[in-house]
C-alpha cells in the first residue's frame, strides 16, 4: 500500500482528489506540509490554471514556516527568495518565460543545487532544464468558487515521505 493509499483523506487518490474548503483548507493542508522535517530540503511544482490557488498555497506555506511581512507573487521579478527560521526558500513563478533556455540563462541551476526549498510555479514554461520535482501539485477550480480540487504526485522519495 503505498503512502497515498493510506492516507487518502489528507492526499486524495488518483480517482478521487483532496478538497480544499475555502482558504482555510488551503492554510490547513500548508501547515501539515510545513510541518514535515523533509520540506526543508524540497522541490515542489506547482500546476493550475490562473487563479487556481497556486501562490495562495505559497503564501500559506511560507507563513507556517515562519514568513514574515509581504509574501508576494514572483511573476514579474520571478523568482522571491526568504530566510525562514529553519530553511531557505525560493519562490519562483516561470509564467513569462517564452524559452527554457531562460532558466539557464537567469543562473537558476545554482539555486535548485543549493539546500532549501524551492516552490515553483507554472515549471513547464521551464522545460527540461528545470530538475525533477519531488512533489507535483495541481490545482483546480471546484465547483463552487471557494473549492479547489486537487492532486498531489510524488515524483522522488522525498516527495513520497511528504507524502507520508
Amino acid at each position: 500500500m503505498t503512502a497515498v493509499e493510506r492516507h487518502a483523506s489528507i492526499v486524495g487518490t488518483p480517482s478521487s482528489p483532496l478538497v480544499w474548503e475555502g482558504e482555510d483548507g488551503t492554510r490547513a493542508f500548508a501547515a501539515r506540509l510545513a510541518s514535515h522535517p523533509a520540506i526543508a530540503d524540497a522541490f515542489i511544482a506547482l500546476h493550475g490554471n490562473l487563479g487556481a490557488g497556486k501562490t495562495t498555497l505559497v503564501r500559506h506555506l511560507l507563513r507556517a514556516l515562519g514568513a514574515q511581512g509581504r509574501i508576494k507573487s514572483p511573476t514579474y521579478a520571478v523568482v522571491e527568495p526568504y530566510e525562514l527560521p529553519d530553511l531557505n526558500a525560493w519562490h519562483f513563478d516561470f509564467f513569462r518565460f517564452e524559452d527554457e533556455k531562460e532558466w539557464e540563462d537567469a543562473g537558476f541551476r545554482d539555486v535548485f543545487a543549493a539546500p532549501g526549498l524551492k516552490l515553483a510555479e507554472w515549471p513547464e514554461k521551464a522545460g527540461a532544464l528545470l530538475p525533477t520535482a519531488d512533489l507535483d501539485i495541481h490545482i483546480a477550480l471546484g465547483d463552487r468558487d471557494d473549492r479547489r480540487n486537487v492532486r498531489l504526485h510524488a515524483n522522488t522519495p522525498l516527495g513520497a515521505e511528504l507524502l507520508s
